[in-house]
């Protein structure tokens, strides 16, 4: 099961890995589309010494709004929030005998505007171009955002069903991923809005489907 993910992991590569432990799991452990507001899901899978880790959130947890910001205190509100979940380390730590050193970050959301992309993967792609395939073709160029509700362009657009989300990639390389015991999450610490965290993981030697609340951060391996 493990050989399906490849070593240069994306996210539709950690979701068809994660997906074989909700067969074995509790069927409903797993609602990717059920959009909930203070649950969040970490999908977790690990190929040799790489480590994935997948973290769906509701934007109401992680910036306190799911729509397009429309002023600059929303704005800042998710500038902040991206910086901080692009520094993995205070999102996530990792049993140290492992030595599992981060090596790409990826954060996205549905936010509206920017998209929250990681502009160091996006170089010379045309963005108009990027927006038009994020949106099933949706013309942005010819379209008249002033006649556009906000609420409408979520709901047709929207993947999570009209709710703005983040989805985030961690990609780790450990140098000796048999000592990686447990992974504890400052994730609660971070977005209080947060009351449980879904986890679904797949190692060599664990399928885990379990869940973390403000009392109990982390997941044994």
């Amino acid at each position: 099961m493990i050989k399906a993910v490849k070593p240069l992991f994306t996210l539709s590569a950690v979701t068809l890995a994660v997906a074989s432990v909700s067969v074995h799991a509790e069927e409903n452990f797993r609602q990717h589309s059920a959009h909930v507001h203070g649950s969040v899901e970490f999908n977790i899978a690990q190929d040799g010494q790489d480590l994935l880790v997948e973290i769906l959130a509701p934007g109401a947890d992680v910036v306190g709004f799911e729509h397009a910001p429309s002023n600059d205190e929303q704005r800042k509100a998710l500038e902040k929030a991206v910086a901080k979940l692009n520094a993995a380390d205070s999102v996530l730590k990792m049993s140290p005998a492992a030595g599992c050193e981060l090596s790409t970050a990826q954060v996205s959301h549905t936010l509206g505007g920017d998209e929250g992309h990681d502009h160091s993967d996006h170089e010379g792609h045309d963005h108009d171009e990027h927006h038009a395939d994020h949106h099933d073709g949706h013309d942005h160029d010819t379209h008249d955002h002033s006649e556009h509700d906000h609420g409408d362009h979520h709901d047709s657009h929207d993947h999570s069903g009209g709710h703005g989300e983040f989805n985030i990639a961690y990609q780790y390389q450990c140098k000796d991923v048999s000592k990686l015991t447990e992974i504890d999450s400052d994730w609660f610490k971070l977005f209080s809005g947060t009351q449980t965290i879904r986890v679904n993981l797949l190692t060599d030697s664990a399928q885990i489907a379990t869940e973390l609340t403000k009392g109990n951060t982390v997941i044994k391996l």
